[in-house]
């Protein structure tokens, strides 16, 4: 009663209806379905256009770098206009985006592309999460954010089945066409069912009490743990993403097609992990779900280095292996999510924005990193997976210390 009382003290109208889950779910989808889609084909794309494979993973890379800018930017800019308008425009930038991939004649238009589609992309990434904690208090919104992410896994799941059978039966355009068609789809819900949620909207801010705003939640050390937890954790997983391709199809002989069915285990143990983060965490605490999540994936990621140094790795066991990483993903993300953005809730937008923006520029790092050092051995891979592991597991004890 009494928060209402403050919504109208400031002129502002409660929210009068909660947006569908499923529209936020096909919202945050978007941009991970729109990265992940384009992998399978990464290879056979740097046979086509005749470059190197570290050239046509740029256009992995130029993703992550736009959704590194666009994340800092749409939290602030929410936290100014409101979630509604500034996720509409940020869909109108991807599906340019989209069709700028499309008329691409040559690998660098096409990275340039992909650099505004992810700019784009990542306005639902960053809104959904934001919208959530709009409209639940901290330890609720760490059970809605398990949710959303859970349910957002389906389509990236499917992602890179998607895109290696549309690249081997049709070339790698018709991976565009498919993405820009499910742009369009997500542009439709929100417009029609995608209500504003944040109370505040209207407030004035400049870049500088922005910048501002941001170094005072990395100045906050449980906003720090949480964010660069996050971060490590998700650089793990983009360490995977950057290299997988090319150890099935370049040193197993797999297809992509194959490589998009090995990467459904990965989504279903992230799903997994989601689920069981959102049937016992509010139960467990947040805190202790993400040490026993980043302590978990840390040992997976030590056993798959053991393997390797023994001789005994195979493909198989490469994505097992990443596959219990990923649950444990799904135990520390969600939860290390709702705690950086529950740190100064006036900031929501911001600290949304802020730890989504550190999540991919670690992962744009990373990645780098793997396309130019992946030869004829996944030990590169392997090497990277385990070392971001281990950054998140310490992160989250640097948040956690007194």
């Amino acid at each position: 009663m009494a928060h209402r009382s403050v919504r109208r003290a400031q002129g502002v109208d409660a929210p009068t209806r909660r947006p569908p889950v499923w529209v936020l779910i096909l919202a945050t989808s978007l941009g991970p379905f729109a990265l992940q889609a384009l992998v399978p084909a990464m290879p056979g794309l740097a046979r086509d256009f005749g470059v190197s494979f570290g050239v046509a993973q740029m256009s992995l890379t130029s993703y992550l770098v736009g959704m590194t800018v666009g994340q800092l930017a749409y939290g602030p800019l929410s936290d100014r206009f409101g979630r509604r308008p500034v996720l509409l425009a940020g869909l109108a930038v991807f599906l340019a985006g989209s069709v700028c991939c499309l008329l691409a004649g040559d690998i660098a238009p096409l990275i340039a592309g992909r650099a505004l589609q992810a700019l784009g992309g990542c306005a639902g990434i960053v809104l959904a999460r934001a919208i959530v904690r709009d409209l639940y208090d901290r330890e609720r919104a760490a059970q809605m954010i398990a949710y959303v992410t859970a349910g957002m896994i389906v389509a990236p799941m499917i992602g890179p089945v998607v895109g290696g059978y549309l690249y081997e039966w049709f070339g790698w355009p018709s991976v565009f066409w498919f993405i820009l068609a499910f742009g369009v789809l997500v542009t439709l819900a929100c417009l029609a069912l995608l209500h504003e949620t944040h109370p505040a909207r209207g407030r004035t801010e400049t870049f500088g009490q922005i910048v501002r705003g941001c170094g005072m939640l990395l100045r906050i050390r449980r906003f720090r743990g949480y964010s660069f937890q996050v971060a490590f954790t998700a650089a793990s997983f983009f360490s995977f993403l950057g290299g997988a391709a090319a150890v099935a199809v370049d040193l197993f002989g797999r297809s992509a097609s194959e490589y998009g069915w090995w990467f459904v285990l990965i989504s279903l143990s992230y799903m997994t992990g989601n689920f069981m983060s959102a049937r016992i965490g509010r139960r467990v605490g947040s805190d202790r779900m993400i040490a026993i999540g980043t302590t978990f994936s840390l040992a997976a990621a030590c056993a798959m280095l053991a393997t390797l140094l023994a001789g005994g790795f195979t493909l198989a066991l490469f994505f097992l292996l990443s596959g219990a990483m990923s649950v444990g993903n799904g135990f520390s993300m969600p939860n290390g999510f709702a705690g950086a953005v529950s740190v100064d809730p006036a900031r929501a937008g911001t600290a949304s924005g802020l730890s989504g923006a550190l999540q991919m520029g670690t992962g744009a790092v990373a990645i780098t990193i793997i396309g130019h050092s992946l030869a004829d051995s996944p030990l590169p891979v392997v090497l990277m997976m385990l070392a971001m592991s281990l950054f998140a597991w310490l992160a989250h004890f640097h948040g956690m210390r007194r």
